[in-house]
């Protein structure tokens, strides 16, 4: 029996929800980042030569790999990435990546130079 808790909308009032969609609120990143691996087995198998890799595809590289596999996750996935080219994905993906700017700078040339002076030259 699927355990369910209540949760307050906004719109709605108090409706319950399943236990999983619970952690889900109260976590989205969490979520987001639990797609993240379904994504990597989709990736896995465009690497192996799959163009379109099929939900069996993504069970077998995530259960090879000991990943629990959850059948509304993976379909969820698939129903995003359906006739969409994966180099076109990443392609967009970079884009938006690249416009959170640099990080981190780098030491400038002068500020890394060695000290000069000191002992042990030739000569003295």
């Amino acid at each position: 029996k699927a355990r369910s808790r209540l949760r307050q909308s906004r719109r709605c009032g108090w409706k319950r929800i399943s236990a999983k969609a619970a952690r889900e609120a109260r976590s989205p990143e969490k979520a987001a980042m639990g797609a993240m691996k379904y994504l990597g087995a989709y990736l896995m198998a465009v690497i192996g030569g799959k163009e379109a890799p099929t939900a069996d595809d993504i069970k077998a590289i995530m259960e090879a790999g000991g990943i629990e596999c959850e059948q509304e996750m993976l379909d969820r996935v698939l129903a995003r990435l359906e006739g969409k080219q994966v180099h076109e994905l990443i392609a967009e993906g970079y884009g938006k990546f690249a416009a959170c700017g640099g990080g981190g700078g780098g030491v400038g040339g002068d500020a890394a130079a060695p000290a000069t002076g000191g002992g042990g030259g030739a000569g003295g």
